[in-house]
């Protein structure tokens, strides 16, 4: 929440690099890399850079993020809408980003189901009573498969220039290693997660006694919570405020997935098109000489084939041919191309995307087009 307050301050004997906002984010992409969660929550999301960052995963399929701020998400949250790329090239993966005004003292069901929460910087900014009910909140009620918290260490405060009690205005408190290891030892104990503890931002060399200048305390459940206890805790009613919501086009949506197989299928047609017309001209001008009796033996040649040999072609179902005017480029060798396959799956699903939206021979077996102007 405080992510730029402090590294400004780093002039003096301590300047990390890359900053120390930076780092913790990191943090969160590698173990995202790791454990591949599906549903991800911020809580303390504040500007929603984390957020931004992780919706480049491509194993997350929901994020969503929860302040007690509504104008700080505000005023960045546009960064969390699908561009236009999105729309052009779909993914084939979902996602979902939706924002909530609240605080993580209350319980709302919106924050069920999730992999992984995380809450950086977060603690420090809580009141006494705040801090008490956060533990229930994230590990009793929303209980993810993981939980990342981190926190300042105070043991690093004397080698922060101006740094003199704590290090932005609204902490409440900042604990020393012993604290907060205490303090997540027992709720680890309480709701049956194991924890780990790391940090970074390292000290001075000579100076490793103090710990990282972030503390992080990583913590795994233990056991997968019974649906029967999780509905028991569940509200009847939300008690947070949506603020944002964007829906990401997926290739698991039929209308997109429509789209783009009609257009890689148009793609790749046209490519067969003219690579068979370019065959053609090349024949053409090899035969092509001054003399009559040539031009009249290529005439022939300009249909390509004959009515009888464009019934064979057909009936191998694979080689595109030419009849009079129009191309024919059979369905079979479009399905043939990899991304075409790997966008339909089966010829079936190819032929229920592409009817009525191409033009198809009448027994639908392969795309038309007219070259009279080519």
């Amino acid at each position: 929440m405080d992510k730029n307050f402090q590294e400004e301050q780093f002039t003096g004997i301590i300047k990390f690099t890359p900053p120390l906002y930076k780092q913790r984010y990191q943090f969160i992409k590698d173990l995202v890399e790791k454990y591949k969660p599906k549903k991800v929550a911020d809580l303390g999301c504040a500007d929603c850079t984390l957020l931004w960052m992780l919706k480049f995963c491509s194993c997350i399929e929901v994020l969503a993020g929860l302040d007690i701020c509504a104008s700080v998400m505000k005023e960045k949250m546009h960064r969390l809408s699908p561009l236009p790329v999105d729309y052009l090239q779909p993914p084939e993966r979902s996602l979902t980003v939706t924002l909530h005004h609240g605080s993580v003292a209350h319980k709302d069901p919106c924050m069920l189901g999730f992999d992984l929460v995380t809450c950086i910087e977060l603690i420090e900014h809580l009141e006494e009573s705040e801090l008490k009910k956060f533990p229930e909140v994230v590990f009793g009620f929303m209980a993810p498969s993981l939980v990342v918290i981190s926190t300042p260490n105070s043991e690093f405060n004397p080698l922060l220039p101006g740094v003199t009690l704590f290090r932005h205005p609204d902490h409440k408190f900042e604990w020393n290693r012993v604290q907060f290891q205490s303090w997540a030892l027992e709720i680890a104990r309480h709701y049956g997660y194991s924890v780990e503890f790391t940090g970074v931002g390292h000290p001075p060399r000579g100076m490793e006694n103090v710990g990282f200048c972030t503390q992080i305390g990583v913590f795994v459940r233990k056991y997968t919570q019974t649906s029967e206890s999780a509905q028991s805790e569940t509200p009847t009613e939300g008690v947070y405020k949506t603020v944002f919501r964007a829906v990401y086009p997926s290739l698991k949506d039929e209308k997109y997935l429509q789209n783009a197989v009609v257009s890689e299928v148009i793609f790749t047609a046209q490519i067969i098109k003219r690579r068979l017309l370019d065959r053609l001209m090349s024949e053409h001008e090899e035969y092509n000489d001054d003399t009559t009796e040539r031009k009249s033996k290529f005439q022939p040649l300009m249909n390509c084939f004959s009515e009888d040999l464009g019934k064979l072609v057909v009936e191998k179902s694979m080689e595109p041919f030419v009849k009079g005017s129009v191309v024919y480029i059979p369905l079979t060798t479009i399905f043939s191309f990899p991304k075409v396959i790997q966008l339909c799956g089966t010829f079936e699903k190819l032929c229920k995307l592409i009817a009525g939206k191409v033009t198809l021979s009448s027994d639908g077996s392969a795309m038309m087009f007219n070259t009279e102007h080519e």
